[in-house]
């Protein structure tokens, strides 16, 4: 089967490997034919060749074949799961990360039914949109909050929109790419152009945020901006995978505010999933809107270099592999 691979920094190849059959399945998996893959900023490092994270990630020499990419849509080939029949099309996580291939392996507790009917170019955006559903799901308070989110990417465009539906006051956007032209569509009342070292050096006191998302990730400066930035007895969420082990954080400032610092993957899988697809059906257009670039699979090395260079009015990248 075919599949695309990182074999240099930034540079991705088709290369033609075994494919997985359903004598490959331990029990609780279920085999996919991939429809569509989503790229998600955690899957920039591996591809910038910086620090690949993940299953499907080799130590030594380039990530396997099919990584980086775990946003997929897919068709059930083969199921020892019984939550997932053949033929039936589903939602969620390469468990692998390996979702750059014709064929993959899941396990069943990572995925949930596609039911919105939007093609899958656009419904694989039930993954990242689960994540965020997750996170608000987990924070103390949001309803007449102040909100702060760091980072307009397509993580941080689906958390003020989440954020604004579940009752924030306020959500300002800070990006260093002008985002001015998506915000109506997400809900932002604010975006500021500008660094998060400078949105900290420029706040003025009366405007720090109840709740802070750091949604840049891959920066450890950046949490402490989003410390810096909050409220006193105010919550930072860090959002995404760490590329180091070890981020140092300015306890000091943390304890003298009284400020929470959370962060988490997100659990429940197949319940979040399905309550994406009832929030995406909740906001028709959200979809239209978020998705702003479809590319074939076989052009996914312009796709990732879209990704990597992001474009004031580029929001998400996916994939269409049929």
């Amino acid at each position: 089967m075919w599949a695309m691979q990182v074999v240099a920094p930034y540079t991705l190849a088709e290369v033609d490997v075994p494919a997985p059959g359903e004598g490959d399945l331990n029990s609780g998996e279920v085999l996919l034919e991939v429809l569509a893959g989503g790229i998600c900023g955690s899957d920039l490092p591996t591809f910038r060749g910086v620090a690949p994270a993940g299953p499907a990630m080799s130590v030594f020499g380039p990530p396997m074949p099919g990584a980086p990419l775990h946003e997929v849509v897919g068709r059930v080939v083969a199921s020892r799961d019984p939550a997932h029949e053949v033929g039936s099309r589903v939602v969620g996580w390469a468990t692998n990360f390996d979702g750059l291939a014709e064929l993959i392996v899941s396990h069943g507790d990572d995925l949930a039914p596609a039911s919105t009917g939007l093609p899958p170019e656009r419904e694989v955006m039930l993954q990242p949109l689960a994540c965020v559903l997750y996170t608000v799901e987990q924070l103390r308070r949001v309803r007449a909050a102040r909100v702060a989110v760091l980072g307009l990417g397509p993580i941080g465009l689906l958390f003020a929109h989440v954020l604004r539906a579940a009752g924030a006051a306020s959500v300002v956007g800070v990006d260093a790419v002008d985002r001015s032209a998506l915000a109506p569509a997400f809900g932002l009342d604010e975006t500021i152009h500008a660094t998060t070292r400078r949105w900290v050096a420029e706040l003025k006191p009366d405007d720090r945020p109840d709740l802070v998302i750091e949604a840049i990730g891959h920066n450890s400066a950046t949490v402490n901006h989003a410390l810096s930035g909050c409220v006193v007895g105010g919550c930072v969420f860090a959002f995404g995978v760490p590329d180091e082990a070890i981020y140092p954080i300015d306890f000091e400032l943390m304890l003298r505010r009284n400020l929470t610092l959370m962060s988490g993957l997100t659990l429940e899988r197949p319940r979040m999933l399905t309550a994406a697809a009832d929030y995406l059906n909740g906001h028709p257009g959200l979809a239209e809107a978020y998705v702003t670039d479809v590319h074939p699979v076989r052009a996914a090395q312009k796709a990732f270099d879209a990704a990597v260079r992001p474009a004031p009015a580029q929001g998400k990248i996916t994939l269409g592999y049929r």
